[in-house]
């Protein structure tokens, strides 16, 4: 959340509630309705990417901690600002990536507000933004599907989705569900 605002949501601020009611009587519904899209003010910290230049931030956290939220924000707030930017959404299948990462409850058509929706094209496997951006669906199950494409970006979900790199590793070891990983990266950059 913005410095600026963080005393509004503080149980300890006794002034907060009032103004948090003096501003939502000044808001017309639609403004109301709003809120709930705005996800710098209702996310937890721990569910905003990090601060400063990083090339990976992985989540490796429990049900119902806001792992696939928190991707979707991500990937629309990556889309948001960059017209440019190539998103790669890689699941364990294809089925789970439009399931969950698209179409479910915390999936990116869920979390846009109406009107602001991106066009997804199931049969292309492919989100289209307002912006110009795009982002592609890969199973993790097929990776030489990911070889040609450029990303900018690259939200994933369980080990699968995280590392790169074939062979044994530690993290295999983990449940798929309780990983989630987000790569951001230019051409430039080597993977």
């Amino acid at each position: 959340m913005s410095e600026p605002f963080e005393w509004m949501i503080d149980k300890d601020n006794e002034k907060g509630p009032k103004v948090r009611h003096a501003l939502s009587e000044k808001l017309d519904q639609t403004e109301r309705n709003a809120f709930e899209y705005l996800w710098d003010y209702v996310a937890r910290p721990e569910q905003l990417p990090p601060e400063g230049d990083w090339r990976v931030w992985m989540i490796m956290a429990g049900r119902g901690f806001g792992k696939t939220r928190s991707g979707a924000e991500w990937v629309r707030m990556i889309a948001d600002a960059n017209p440019d930017a190539r998103i790669a959404l890689v699941s364990s299948s294809l089925a789970e990536a439009r399931a969950v990462m698209v179409e479910g409850e915390s999936g990116l058509m869920a979390i846009c507000r109406p009107g602001h929706k991106p066009v997804f094209e199931p049969s292309l496997h492919r989100i289209r933004f307002a912006s110009g951006a795009q982002a592609q669906l890969f199973s993790a199950a097929e990776p030489e599907s990911l070889r040609g494409p450029q990303h900018s970006h690259a939200p994933g979900s369980g080990p699968e989705g995280v590392f790169r790199q074939p062979g044994p590793l530690p993290a295999r070891r983990l449940a798929p569900a309780r990983c989630r990983g987000f790569s951001d990266r230019t051409a430039a950059e080597p993977v």
